[in-house]
């Protein structure tokens, strides 16, 4: 049974033209929202012919491709090799805007524990803990982000289902618990670098066990509910 959520607002919209250090340009529809459930200052970027993508979803035509992203500033702003979110924003930002379509861009930092706390984690993970076990070790959750704003805002904006572009199995399933139709999922990349193998074969590991439990779930026919954090 999707979570019944407020109504969100656009508050504005204004369009920025977008340039990416290698020379990569677009231009972005940043919408801003009011009565988003957690406060925060998340933005939804409509990328390439997003307004034709919302005309042909209308028509029972295909999903518009939809990314969430959550923000990184060490490795969307200054480029950081710890971790490969700055890749994954770049990549998201073409794919979409070459189909039309929307990035929401949530202020989760760090899985959604804060900047300070994620460069608390890093230390850890420099003494040998991998980026989940970090987390914990703080007193965290290995993954807090919560994806009900990002509900809200494609409500808004108009878009019950959409192609998600993520590799992350836990953002599918807690929009559908929201109410988001996921057509599809589409995979991203995988930008491997010297600095970053540890955290992506973490993230491998717990996308494969992610996937164990599902395909169990499944055969059983009794696929779990577990509850969307606020």
């Amino acid at each position: 049974m999707p979570e019944a959520l407020p109504v969100a607002t656009i508050r504005t919209q204004v369009t920025v033209p977008l340039t990416f250090p290698d020379g990569y340009t677009t231009t972005a529809r940043v919408f801003t929202f009011k009565g988003l459930v957690d406060g925060r200052e998340h933005l939804a970027l409509g990328l390439g012919d997003w307004a034709g993508a919302l005309d042909r979803l209308a028509a029972g035509g295909e999903a518009p491709l939809v990314r969430p992203h959550s923000e990184c500033l060490t490795g969307d702003v200054f480029g950081s090799q710890r971790c490969d979110c700055g890749p994954q924003l770049r990549e998201a930002v073409q794919r979409i805007a070459e189909t039309g379509g929307f990035l929401l861009y949530l202020r989760q930092e760090g899985r959604g524990i804060g900047l300070y706390a994620k460069l608390d984690a890093y230390a850890l993970q420099d003494a040998g803990l991998d980026t989940y076990q970090a987390n914990v070790a703080l007193g965290r959750g290995e993954d807090e982000r919560d994806y009900s704003a990002a509900a809200q805002m494609l409500a808004t904006l108009g878009v019950p289902r959409v192609r998600l572009l993520s590799s992350n199995p836990d953002k599918a399933e807690q929009l559908t618990q929201l109410g988001v139709d996921v057509a599809e999922r589409v995979l991203t990349s995988v930008f491997l670098s010297p600095a970053n193998a540890d955290y992506l074969a973490a993230k491998a590991a717990k996308a494969a066990k992610a996937a164990e439990v599902e395909a169990a779930e499944t055969l059983a026919g009794s696929p779990s509910e577990r509850p969307v954090s606020r």
